[in-house]
């Protein structure tokens, strides 16, 4: 099949989709992404990038297309917003003129913004592909839980734009099972929606023997390591982890290793500071997909937050698919779907979003297992993984929808 993928963000910025992308071209299909300019997470262009210049790229055999935005610099609401509708409004007027060529059907990767479906409708109507609209984050629901947007008549607004998007999609895909009723609600027939979750990239694996420390890399010499790894965002409550981190901070033994970025790390920063946490608190910075594995061996246990809001307690965090891969025990301050895996899967501790108490007596309980006990919750989780999110299983169900989809067309046709 010839494949058109939709997205904001790909290679060289670190997301899921981009190993779908791969998943599907090692498969045979002829694989194209129309995306931005790669500005996330640090908010200004990656070197060798600009608004103008390096349109066409190839990423191991994935044809690569940009189009132009405006970068989403430090994170402020006004930036982000500039961001977001600057790729809908450029990716919409360009799409016609630079995907050439004809495709069989066309994915969409949302993740925020929802206005990425506008430039993939524009090109669904001129090239007549089907559309499979694959949503991470619920919006409108994620703008107030995020701080972003709080005006009621903006929310209807995009309630709206929502709306359109999600009933000119030919399929629309959600990466969690407590997504379905909220899009329904929207007017989206039950058959046209399915439940496709994140699953995690190859690399993502139970490293056989201890390995050594990533080089230049302080994760603490020694004690029980606790380690986040992702977006250091106003969605990841980093409050919470604070604030756990000094209620443990007379044990000495814990150490709190953050590894990633985001539009909260100067706060974070500032916070360790105040709160004198730097002797246990330890922000290592971003890293590549390639090194999380090893940095997840080295750790006791992994941890996983969201804020307390009902949007947040909809959705299973995709560090999570990764957590399981990788067979390590995991310590969660979770509500809803996301809690509901670590517990079915055994694979380790979920207490309330936004406890910080129940959060550090949940890793105290952790701290006094034996490492056997860790070792065979993290190995409950790999076998649920692999019966739920393994990325062959995951791959395979797509390329069916997307064949039954190329067909549906050619029969129309």
């Amino acid at each position: 099949m010839r494949i058109l993928i939709v997205t904001q963000y790909f290679w060289p910025e670190s997301f899921r989709i981009n190993d779908v992308a791969l998943g599907l071209r090692e498969r045979g299909h002829e694989v194209t992404v129309y995306t931005g300019k790669p500005n996330y997470p640090e908010g200004r262009f990656f070197p060798g990038y600009g608004f103008f210049g390096r349109v066409h790229e190839d990423y191991h055999g994935v044809r690569v297309i940009r189009a132009p935005l405006i970068p989403r610099g430090l994170g402020g609401r006004f930036r982000l917003i500039l961001n977001f509708f600057s790729f809908a409004l450029f990716g919409s007027l360009l799409a016609p003129f630079r995907c050439d060529g004809t495709y069989d059907v066309i994915l969409v990767y949302e993740p925020s913004p929802v206005t990425v479906g506008l430039p993939a409708l524009v090109l669904k109507w001129v090239k007549r592909a089907p559309v499979l609209f694959w949503v991470q984050d619920l919006w409108p629901e994620t703008l107030p839980a995020t701080g972003l947007v709080n005006s009621r008549w903006i929310l209807q607004a995009v309630g709206q734009l929502v709306r359109f998007i999600y009933r000119h999609s030919d399929l629309v895909l959600v990466q969690s099972r407590a997504f379905i009723a909220p899009v329904e609600a929207l007017g989206v027939a039950a058959q046209k929606i399915h439940y496709f979750p994140n699953g995690a990239e190859e690399v993502y694996r139970p490293l056989a023997i201890e390995p050594q420390r990533p080089s230049g890399q302080d994760l603490s010499s020694g004690g029980f390591r606790v380690t986040f790894a992702g977006n250091i965002g106003a969605a990841q409550d980093f409050e919470t982890i604070l604030s756990a981190a000094d209620k443990l901070r007379a044990e000495h033994g814990i150490h709190w290793n953050i590894i990633g970025d985001g539009r909260m790390q100067a706060w974070v920063e500032s916070e360790v500071r105040r709160r004198k946490l730097g002797d246990t608190v330890h922000l290592l910075g971003r890293h590549p997909v390639e090194s999380m594995p090893r940095f997840f061996a080295l750790a006791d246990a992994m941890l996983v937050t969201l804020k307390r809001d009902p949007v947040f307690a909809l959705t299973i965090p995709s560090k999570v698919q990764s957590y399981l891969a990788c067979a390590c025990p995991i310590i969660a301050a979770l509500d809803g779907e996301g809690a509901r895996v670590i517990e079915e899967s055994g694979a380790g501790i979920a207490v309330r979003a936004g406890d910080a108490g129940a959060l550090a007596q949940g890793l105290l309980r952790l701290y006094h297992m034996s490492r056997q006990e860790r070792e065979a919750m993290g190995q409950r989780g790999r076998r649920y993984f692999e019966q739920h999110f393994e990325r062959e299983l995951l791959l395979s169900r797509l390329e069916q929808w997307m064949r039954d989809l190329a067909a549906g067309r050619a029969c129309a046709s």
